[in-house]
């Protein structure tokens, strides 16, 4: 057992890092082209892998930032404080725009409100109807 993993982990490490190289794009690779990194990782099998992680690839910081990388929202200082630097009136947030969303919102409840009596009534009228009968 403990030969087939000595044999196994390298193997599994040489796979993942020949993945991560060809899924890393050309810009993020250091010190040598992409092409030569395949190169380096299969041919040199544990080495190769262990290399390649320690510093072939442009790694992301904490932020998740290398070269503009995508920021999740809560994470991101810009998009939080243009969340607190939007209020009605202000550029990006027009009060005419605030008012038309609400007058469509109210338009949207009213239609419903007369959807709902109109369905209520119809099963009144459906509810007499069998009442009748039996």
């Amino acid at each position: 057992m403990l030969r087939a993993l000595m044999f196994i982990l390298p193997l599994a490490l040489t796979i993942y890092a020949f993945i991560d190289c060809l899924n890393t794009s050309e810009e993020d690779t250091k010190h040598l082209p992409k092409v030569v990194w395949v190169i380096i990782i299969l041919l040199f099998w544990i080495v190769g892998p262990v290399v390649w992680f320690a510093a072939g690839k442009r790694r992301r910081t904490a932020a998740g930032r290398s070269g503009g990388g995508w920021v999740a929202p809560d994470d991101n200082p810009e998009f939080l404080k243009s969340l607190r630097d939007e209020k009605p009136g202000k550029p990006g947030r027009p009060e005419e725009s605030d008012e038309a969303g609400k007058a469509d919102d109210d338009a949207h409840l009213r239609d419903w409100e007369a959807d709902l009596r109109r369905r209520e009534e119809e099963l009144r009228k459906r509810e007499r109807g069998e009442d009748a009968e039996g």
